[in-house]
């Protein structure tokens, strides 16, 4: 058995994951369900992989106005974000599951006095529909989600949010994420990031400075490991 050591230092450690793509393989369950609503408000041509690379874990609204329509109203793309949501809860029931290797990283980071939370883009009934599905209601001292913040990623407000709820400074945290503009939030934040290649090529987050590793999952992941890469990165930044 691994024995863990608490981390030091006045501002306690945090690991904050984005849902969508992270703790759940899901994105492209996300994505082709947007394509469907899109394709019966009249816009064809797009595929999941546009969606993933350009829009992938933004809040709805920005989704909407980047894709249909610059001038939606909050209300019209409240409602379809729900068309959306409820498309994907339905296709999607019996395939949503933790990320291999979620489990034991998440017990190893609580045993290593990590404060763990949740950033996602995602509204209050999907977080409570995967938390639900995969067992941890439990396991985050801290959820933010998009219904909960004024500005979506790439915006830093829900990580800084995160990092608030878990009294942790930000140069303390260590992002997990899979989409681009969650990275960028990150970084805008002054947080690190551990990049998940679930929704783009290991070689699509080289341009981010923040970014200390990239996963395919937690098979293996060590939090003592990622806490002091991200503090060797900092000396040296």
């Amino acid at each position: 058995m691994i024995m863990m050591n608490k981390p030091s230092g006045r501002s306690p450690k945090a690991f904050i994951f984005d849902m969508d793509g992270v703790l759940v393989d899901n994105m492209r369950m996300h994505a082709r369900s947007w394509v469907d609503l899109f394709r019966d408000y009249g816009l064809s041509g797009l595929d999941p992989e546009r969606y993933l690379v350009e829009t992938a874990g933004m809040k709805g609204l920005d989704v909407l106005r980047y894709f249909l329509d610059p001038s939606i109203s909050p209300e019209k793309a409240e409602h379809l974000t729900e068309l959306k949501d409820i498309l994907y809860r339905v296709m999607n029931r019996h395939a949503i599951v933790q990320m291999p290797g979620l489990e034991l990283f998440l017990d190893r980071a609580s045993e290593a006095g990590v404060r763990l939370g949740i950033g996602t883009g995602a509204g209050p009934k999907n977080i409570d529909y995967v938390l639900r599905l995969t067992g941890m209601e439990s396991r985050f001292q801290a959820v933010v989600g998009a219904h909960m913040v004024r500005h979506g990623k790439p915006h830093p407000e829900t990580f800084l949010r995160v990092a608030e709820m878990l009294g942790a400074e930000p140069a303390s945290c260590i992002v997990f994420e899979d989409a681009l503009p969650g990275v960028e939030a990150a970084a805008a934040a002054g947080m690190s990031c551990v990049a998940v290649t679930t929704t783009n090529r290991p070689e699509a987050f080289e341009t981010f400075d923040n970014v200390i590793t990239t996963i395919e999952d937690f098979t293996g992941l060590v939090p003592e490991m990622l806490l002091e890469l991200s503090g060797a990165i900092k000396t040296m930044s």
